[in-house]
């Protein structure tokens, strides 16, 4: 792995600078006023199922913060889509305390649930109803509450995901300051997420699939080395589809959890890029040291049953070009085929998964590109497309 973007002082400077930018928005969640928005003006609302561990506030609007708490809490919010969105994109208000459907996402209610038998009976009768399938997106490092339930709602709608949306928030303080405290908050988040797990399970899902990003993979790691530990590693043959997203993982850390894990029934997926400069900046940090999810190292994963999706040369909305799984159209629609028991991408089809990205890339009004813009390294074999979203 290279570090030469660090061969200068000020170009760390630089990266601090602009990454001290990516969590600009206030922590307000629920505004004060919502104006009046037509049915026609709102393309959608998602009741977004939470578990977290942080603690709960009592500024107004906030909801939790980024403290932690020895308990798992449960909520539901309710998020509505204003139907100028743009796949990939996430259109928020400048003013948190006015909400206005019409244009920006809006959260139009919240409901803490005291006990987590309340919060189960919800969930259960959301998934019974949408077929037995339910999503967990475990959002990143530097994300603040309000942040991770619109991420959510933007992948969960973007994706065309059928099944239920359930947000897993860990405490990160959403300041890029505190990238240690982000870390050992990831830490603390994983018997939560375990125990988030066989909830789900437990509400009747037959189908769980997880999409985790940045520093949300290592606590998603951790939590599926601990169900491998305790012998129910698939809960119980649900678990089907692990996304991890630019993991923010020490290489070494990440083979020692699938050692551990074992060679997974149906292949784990890791985005990879390596251009992702927050990446680069986690490992100056951590002493030079690769993380995965900008390893270049493809076949090396893939011994460890692991699919390597490279997206080095896809554009993104993102400077850092750390959240490209989510806001470049392709990918997020890409994704939601990955998650999709109707589209469900036939890694040993090559064919198959060339159409397949020819119809999501026509989809979406771009020409088919001539070189190689997604290069997915499988178990069994090395397919490259071409999507016309190349990295300007």
């Amino acid at each position: 792995m290279s570090f030469r973007l660090f061969t200068r002082p000020v170009s760390l400077l630089l990266v601090l600078a602009v990454a001290g930018c990516a969590n600009p928005n206030p922590a307000r969640l629920i505004a004060q006023t919502i104006a009046p928005a037509s049915a026609a003006q709102v393309a959608a609302t998602h009741d977004i199922f939470i578990a977290t561990n942080r603690a709960p506030t009592t500024e107004p609007g906030e909801v939790f913060a980024g403290g932690r708490s020895q308990q798992t809490a449960f909520a539901e919010v309710e998020i509505s889509i204003p139907a100028v969105h743009e796949t990939g994109k996430m259109e928020l208000a400048p003013n948190p305390k006015v909400a206005d459907p019409a244009r920006y996402f809006a959260a139009r209610r919240a409901i803490l649930y005291p006990e987590e038998k309340q919060f189960e009976a919800a969930l259960a009768k959301s998934i019974a109803a949408r077929g037995g399938r339910a999503l967990i997106f475990i959002h990143g490092y530097n994300t603040g509450f309000d942040a991770a339930v619109y991420r959510a709602a933007q992948i969960f709608h973007d994706a065309h995901y059928s099944g239920t949306p359930i947000l897993f928030s860990w405490p990160s303080a959403g300041r890029t300051i505190d990238y240690v405290y982000d870390n050992n908050s990831a830490t603390t988040a994983r018997d939560a997420l375990e125990e988030t797990l066989r909830l789900v399970a437990r509400a009747g899902a037959t189908r769980v699939d997880l999409v985790a990003h940045s520093m949300g993979s290592w606590v998603t790691m951790e939590a599926l080395r601990q169900l491998a530990i305790s012998g129910d590693r698939t809960l119980g043959g649900r678990l089907a589809d692990v996304i991890l997203a630019s993991p923010d993982i020490d290489l070494d850390v990440f083979k020692g959890q699938m050692r551990r894990y074992g060679v997974p029934e149906r292949p784990f997926a890791v985005l990879v890029s390596q251009n992702d400069r927050a990446l680069t900046l986690s490992g100056f940090i951590a002493g030079n040291r690769p993380r995965l999810g900008d390893y270049r190292d493809a076949q090396d994963l893939t011994d460890l049953g692991i699919t390597v999706v490279d997206v080095t040369k896809v554009s993104s909305g993102d400077w850092l070009n750390h959240t490209k799984f989510a806001e470049n159209p392709v990918l997020v629609q890409l994704l939601g085929e990955r998650l999709s028991a109707e589209g469900e991408l036939d890694e040993r089809d090559p064919q198959a998964v060339v159409g397949q990205m020819e119809s999501l890339v026509k989809g979406i009004g771009q020409t088919v590109g001539s070189a190689a813009d997604i290069v997915i390294t499988t178990p069994l074999q090395v397919i490259e497309l071409a999507t016309g979203q190349r990295r300007r």
